[in-house]
């Protein structure tokens, strides 16, 4: 029970540098891999039973990255064990777990990458003998190893190398690493005891998904920015490829059924030139044309890597009996990429979410549909199609056909003038206008052509009714079904995804044509009957029963409508409500020169804003010092006011002091300065203060009353007047000098009038 439990147990595989092209689709496949039932042995009720039970993974998927487990986890949609570069040690416990290891070295260029597989089969190597049960080590190595081998007849141009000449292959100098990695793995078979079981797979160059080194041809004839595609070199060479798909296949070929072989190449049937293969990726997506460029510009021109394009330069026919006798391989594409480039080509735009966007405008004249439609097309890098504009280009390009007649065939230029003069003969009976049906195979050859097919293009107001949108969208072989009963069935390739109608009042649209100028009147014919009568038959198609939007509804693609009723020029309020509606470009971005342009686009506005804001900031500065010199001159003014208030305040207080001296001291002092001056003392002080002193006390005496009780302590001069401090007045018998006696307090004073 316990054998058949852990015989039943999904196999652990490890997997290298699960971030990389090759590994990440060879883990994705591997993970969806799932035992095989075999009934053989088994009843049909265990059949039934074993029938009912969800199926269960052969392959648990270990695996290294030098991204992230988080990042991993939302880029990958299969289970697997992430380990994010880890050591030496716990990588060689890793691989040590694992049933099978896949060492996948195809895309690997640096010596680094080689030698971390090189020192992984030493470390098994040197454990080998620990294994409980045999292990199997598989090395996805490449065909540049073989790049110098020559074919066993080198007269026959058809002969062609197998797995039994892998002895004799020869590798390019960049590539001696590989090979010697290569017969590393090939010797552990010698080895005795050893249980682990070696195989090498070489690889043919790698298609598929989101491409790799075929990536330049898929990108370029994408974007159409050249009209022809680069080819460097002659192109003539061989290049052995195998689908990434069908890869994982032989290697899940190679861990189930174990083969005797130890060396096995990886290609498929294809035998294409390098031309081959660059002119049907043209074709299918591009224009069609090649352009032979010197080879020495693959790398110069920075279009592919020195590695890459020694890749693409190899020469060599290599058939896998291998795979083809022994494998039991469920092919993709067994034939190559170019007979089956049409589900390559979906299988890169799906992997590299490259979707083209297909926009309708519709709506009454004058309402902008025209200027919205090229703000997204340039946003989105997409195709504008009028009618008129779609007629035009197709009658230039049959004028060009005839007047260049001679590069072309004569069913080429007949069919061309054909075309010509039934334009111009119902012009004439027409008044310039084409019949629908050739209005509708024009723009529908539009709608098909690579760069609508690719990007995605805006269809600008037309079709105008039901029947025309169902003459141009609907699918060839439903348009006898009856749309009353049935839901129609459009081609989805060509049929607009997203529907928005722009609408306003007619009073407002009626005014914005009367604001034209001239020149965009006459350029858009938007002259007061036209413009009415277009308006008109616009609102009677859109309130009859089967109008285009109609059509769409019963497509279920529902139109967004869209108010257009204020003054906008820009328009940039509708161009966001639609951007928000279909979302994020779906291409490749920028071109380098748009890239360089956009920086320096970038760089501007960041310079105009800085100068703005220095602007802004000096003239911040300059309102400040302006307010700041304002508010210091107020307070230059608010302080003379203070200033002289306080002085009128000083004068107002100090004028009784002024009145008291003039009235009592300045005259008697003047007299006494007047003596002084005359008689000249030798001490002119004492001359002043003592006879003065005298003449105050007899002015006090000559009263009636006493008044010494107010006068203050610091007069009392003499030494009677001290002696009336001790409690009496005594009269001077002489003239002492004068002492100031400085008191605290005022004294009663004895005098009367007799002394």
């Amino acid at each position: 029970m316990e054998d058949k439990k852990q015989r039943n147990r999904p196999k652990r595989i490890f997997i290298n540098d699960i971030h990389k092209y090759s590994s990440k689709y060879i883990a994705q496949f591997l993970a969806g891999c799932n035992v095989k039932e075999s009934s053989e042995d088994e009843g049909s009720e265990t059949e039934a039973a074993s029938s009912s039970r969800p199926a269960q993974p052969a392959f648990e998927i270990v695996g290294t990255s030098l991204d992230s487990p988080e990042q991993e986890a939302k880029q990958r949609n299969f289970p697997f064990k992430l380990y994010c570069s880890p050591t030496r040690d716990e990588l060689l416990q890793v691989l040590l777990q694992c049933d099978v290891v896949v060492y996948n070295i195809s895309e690997s260029l640096t010596k680094q990458e080689i030698e971390e597989a090189t020192w992984a089969i030493t470390g098994k190597k040197l454990d080998c003998h620990h294994f409980q049960s045999r292990k199997m080590f598989i090395l996805v190595s490449t065909v540049m190893t073989w790049a110098l081998t020559k074919p066993r007849d080198s007269e026959d141009p058809d002969a062609f190398l197998t797995e039994e000449d892998f002895r004799r292959r020869r590798q390019l100098p960049k590539f001696r690493d590989h090979y010697r990695l290569e017969n590393d793995v090939l010797k552990l078979r010698k080895v005795k005891k050893c249980k682990i079981l070696s195989y090498v797979v070489a690889s043919g160059l790698q298609y598929g998904k989101e491409e790799n080194l075929f990536h330049y041809f898929f990108k370029m004839s994408w974007l159409m920015r050249l009209p022809e595609v680069p080819l460097f070199g002659p192109g003539t060479n061989y290049v052995p490829m195998i689908h990434v798909h069908d890869l994982a296949g032989v290697l899940q070929n190679v861990i189930e059924l174990k083969p005797r072989s130890k060396y096995i190449l990886a290609v498929d049937d294809s035998k294409n030139t390098l031309e081959e293969v660059a002119k049907v990726i043209s074709e299918t997506l591009g224009s069609g044309k090649l352009r032979k460029l010197p080879e020495d510009e693959a790398t110069s021109t920075a279009a592919f890597q020195p590695e890459e394009w020694a890749c693409l330069s190899i020469d060599l026919r290599l058939e896998a009996f291998i795979i083809k006798d022994s494998f039991n391989i469920e092919w993709r594409y067994e034939d190559g990429l170019v007979s089956n480039i049409e589900s390559i080509v979906e299988e890169f735009k799906e992997a590299r979410q490259l979707l083209p966007v297909r926009i309708f405008l519709f709506g009454p004249p004058a309402v902008g549909k025209t200027t919205v439609a090229q703000k997204l097309c340039h946003l989105y890098k997409i195709q504008h199609i009028t009618i008129n504009e779609v007629t035009e280009e197709k009658v230039t390009h049959w004028k060009a056909i005839v007047d260049a007649s001679e590069h072309f065939s004569e069913k080429e230029v007949a069919g061309a003038q054909a075309a010509l003069d039934n334009i111009k003969e119902h012009w004439e009976i027409n008044g310039g206008q084409l019949p629908e049906h050739q209005l509708f195979e024009i723009l529908q050859e539009k709608l098909n052509s690579n760069p609508c097919r690719n990007q995605g293009f805006v269809l600008d107001g037309f079709p105008n009714t039901y029947d025309q949108a169902k003459s141009i969208f609907s699918d060839e072989d439903a348009l006898d079904q009856d749309r009353r009963f049935q839901q129609p069935v459009c081609n989805q390739e060509i049929t607009p995804e997203h529907i928005f109608v722009l609408d306003g009042p007619d009073d407002f649209l009626i005014k914005r044509v009367q604001g034209l100028p001239q020149s965009a009147v006459e350029r858009t014919l938007y002259t007061q009957e036209e413009f009415l009568s277009r308006l008109q038959r616009y609102r009677q198609l859109g309130a009859s029963y089967d109008s285009v939007v109609d059509y769409f509804d019963e497509l279920e693609i529902h139109p967004e409508y869209i108010d257009v009723s204020t003054a906008d020029p820009e328009y940039r309020n509708v161009v966001k409500t639609i951007t928000e509606l279909v979302g994020q470009p779906k291409n490749y971005g920028l071109s380098p020169e748009e890239l360089e342009q956009e920086e320096r686009r970038l760089k501007e506005e960041e310079d105009q804003k800085l100068a703005l804001e220095a602007a802004e900031r000096k003239h911040r500065n300059e309102v400040a010092l302006a307010e700041m010199a304002l508010q210091y001159e107020q307070w230059q003014k608010d302080l003379v006011e203070v200033k002289s208030q306080e002085e009128e305040l000083e004068e107002a207080l100090a004028l009784p002091l002024r009145n008291y001296l003039m009235k009592n001291v300045i005259p008697p002092l003047s007299e006494a300065l007047l003596d002084c001056s005359k008689i000249k003392p030798e001490d002119p002080v004492n001359f002043l203060v003592l006879p003065h002193c005298r003449a105050l006390i007899k002015v006090i005496g000559s009263n009636d009353s006493c008044h010494c009780q107010t006068i203050p302590a610091e007069l009392w001069v003499t030494p009677a007047v001290s002696a009336s401090r001790r409690g009496g007045c005594s009269q001077p018998r002489h003239d002492p000098l004068v002492e100031l006696q400085l008191g605290d307090e005022e004294q009663p004073c004895s005098f009367t009038s007799s002394s």
